[in-house]
């Protein structure tokens, strides 16, 4: 059995099947790790936008590029040449 990618709370970007536009893409919160009999892995996630979860499958996740704090430009220090 091999491991689950990505662990609980972890924010991912959800990328749907090429033939199915009618499901949200975009970026989601893993809530649980599913047990799976192949080896592409299950999980729950939650839609960050409208709160709607759904089971995806490992393949169709990546790890969200997006930090998960805010950017504050008053906090960023000027680079020093």
């Amino acid at each position: 059995m091999t491991p689950h990618k990505f662990a609980v709370g972890q924010k991912v970007t959800f990328q749907p099947a090429r033939g199915d536009a009618r499901q949200a893409h975009g970026r989601f919160t893993v809530v649980r790790t599913l047990p799976s009999e192949t080896r592409d892995q299950q999980y729950r996630v939650k839609n960050d936008h409208d709160g709607h979860e759904r089971v995806v499958l490992e393949s169709q996740l990546a790890a969200s590029p997006v930090a998960d704090t805010p950017w504050d430009p008053w906090t960023v220090k000027p680079k020093s040449p």
